[in-house]
């Protein structure tokens, strides 16, 4: 994500659209680092947000209000003496800068005409919005930088406005072919990085997009371009800034999933495998953006906890299992004990006192056989050693077999509950989760298996529908895997799961026809790859069988289901093209 130069260009064409000639009716201070101006235009009201704050500086039109403090910080009150009512009268962007210059006409307390600038510098930590007057002083700043502060440059009262220095960079709309062969392709570094390194308003994302259409690798050395590279790159820098010039921007975000990546003014086609979905403006897309990025950034920290948990028991569970498994296979030593006490029995009256071996015909397999001795103890007794030594492996794997079952399946349901966690959306998911922690011991609560049916129910399934028109729906949970499973799927529904590996069900509803399209079943599969462990692999193998064939063992843990009819394929786990629906 990149609030570049051409980001702001296309958020200052669309102020100039809405804001020019409109009076500035309401000045707030949600945050320190923040304003929202509210400002009437042609009977319309419109909300432009402006953020300063060093993590996430924005400015965009809103569609909704903020909270606002009960008593306003001076730079708020200062602005509302000067400006308010003033009226907008030019938004400029200097070079292709981050940087917005808002030119607004008011009356002093005198009845003058007076014209002030409210500059907005949208550059990371050191953004800042400053308030200057016709000379160029400032009269205020939402952030005061002292000499102890910066020693480029100080943003205090009084002080005459210095622009943040420009690093040699180049605006875009200054482009020639002079300037190409004079100082791009004299950079002694990789083409993406001379690109944002020597014009302004280019982000490194951008840049990469360049190089992407003009067929280049951007971690190319620029000195590597052949004549024909250095034609495309050209020509693609052209017709960027013929794009700017006319203004014919086209606002999107590319999607990995459900989970916004990426945004540009431009249309990004260096994600040929991702969604691109396109907005009327350039605010929609910040505003959408952010708000999701941060839905999913808050379910991500909010399941921190349970991740952690689930992470911790994962590990001892492991351990315990491959323990158990060194123990079961010691185990199998234990008929060759048995054997070593029968043909004892059947030739100890050979032995001498003191002998430390037997050599003997092995009557189940007529081979010889070697039986160690012990020297001070007599044949009957090396028998009966031998018997106990039998006994005591075979109790022990007896016990081994069924507890090593039973970790196994612990094992296969934290990974299943790991899965959950991956694919969890929002705090309805986390909430079912943190109940199956709970029921099964793994966080403390109340109510051990109780209200399953309930909590479940407060997440639905992913519904999407195939390219045939056939309804798919894919389990969050394991409460909802056997839901979907076992109480919404017919016995002729097809269901659909990762082979041998944590992930959702898959259930394909046939309606009232008698099978699928191959179409319908490899988009299925498709979901059943992406919804499981497997989701970052190329290739994934994918079961799927009518419900009717599916059982579930009695005490088993949710969503564990057996089957012994089945078909499988392997299928990438893109589900690119496949429609989800609400």
């Amino acid at each position: 994500m990149a609030f570049d130069g051409v980001v702001i260009a296309n958020v200052v064409h669309d102020m100039n659209r809405l804001l020019t000639g409109g009076r500035i009716y309401k000045i707030y201070q949600p945050e320190p680092d923040e304003l929202l101006l509210v400002i009437k235009n042609q009977r319309e009201n419109h909300r432009l947000l402006i953020s300063a704050g060093a993590s996430l500086p924005l400015i965009y039109f809103s569609s909704s209000n903020r909270a606002n403090p009960l008593t306003a910080p001076n730079f708020c009150m200062l602005l509302r003496k000067h400006i308010s009512n003033g009226r907008i009268l030019k938004i400029d962007q200097p070079g292709m800068e981050r940087i917005v210059e808002m030119t607004i006409e008011h009356l002093n307390e005198l009845g003058d005409v007076c014209r002030k600038k409210l500059i907005i510098e949208i550059m990371g930590k050191h953004s800042n919005i400053i308030f200057v007057d016709e000379e160029g002083t400032i009269i205020d700043s939402i952030k005061h930088i002292s000499a102890q502060i910066s020693s480029v440059r100080e943003v205090l009262p009084g002080r005459s406005y210095q622009a943040p220095p420009k690093q040699g960079k180049t605006s875009i709309l200054s482009l020639t072919p002079e300037w190409m062969d004079q100082v791009l392709l004299k950079k002694s570094a990789s083409v993406q990085k001379a690109i944002y390194g020597s014009l302004s308003g280019i982000s490194p994302l951008l840049a990469n997009e360049l190089c992407y259409r003009a067929g280049i690798d951007g971690g190319d050395a620029v000195a590597s371009l052949s004549d024909h590279d250095q034609t495309a790159l050209y020509g693609e820098l052209v017709r960027m800034k013929t794009i700017i010039e006319a203004r014919d921007f086209q606002p999107n975000i590319v999607y990995q999933g459900k989970e916004p990546k990426e945004f540009a003014s431009l249309t990004l086609t260096m994600f040929p495998g991702l969604e691109a979905r396109s907005f009327p403006t350039i605010s929609q897309v910040l505003e959408t953006f952010y708000a999701e990025r941060e839905l999913v950034t808050r379910v991500r920290q909010k399941s921190a906890d349970l991740r952690r948990v689930v992470q911790n028991a994962l590990e001892r569970t492991a351990k315990k299992y491959d323990l158990q498994l060194r123990q079961l296979k010691d185990t199998e030593k234990r008929d060759k004990y048995k054997v070593y006490g029968e043909l004892l029995h059947t030739y100890g009256y050979d032995i001498k006192p003191g002998q430390k071996s037997l050599t003997c015909i092995n009557y189940y397999d007529n081979q010889e056989l070697t039986i160690p001795l012990d020297p001070t103890k007599d044949a009957m007794a090396n028998a009966a050693k031998y018997f106990d030594r039998y006994g005591k492996l075979k109790r022990t794997y007896e016990a081994l077999t069924s507890l090593t079952e039973e970790t196994h399946a612990q094992l296969l349901h934290l990974e299943s509950i790991s899965n959950s966690l991956e694919i969890a959306r929002d705090e309805n998911d986390l909430t079912v989760i943190r109940q199956e922690l709970t029921n099964y011991g793994y966080l403390k609560g109340h109510g051990r298996g109780k209200k399953n049916k309930k909590i479940a129910g407060k997440s639905q399934p992913f519904h999407y529908i195939s390219s045939d028109g056939f309804h798919m729906y894919v389990g969050r949970n394991n409460f909802q895997n056997d839901e979907l499973t076992f109480r919404f799927a017919n016995g002729k529904d097809m269901w659909f799961h990762a082979k041998q590996m944590a992930g959702s069900h898959v259930i394909v509803k046939l309606g009232t026809a008698d099978q699928l399209p191959d179409r319908t079943y490899e988009e299925a599969a498709r979901l059943a790859a992406h919804y499981s462990k497997g989701k970052n692999a190329p290739k994934v193998d994918v079961d799927y069988t009518e419900r009717r064939n599916l059982r579930k063992p009695p005490h088993a843990r949710p969503g564990f289901v057996i089957y012994h009819t089945n078909y499988s394929m392997t299928i990438e786990p893109d589900i690119t093209g496949i429609t989800e629906l609400p």
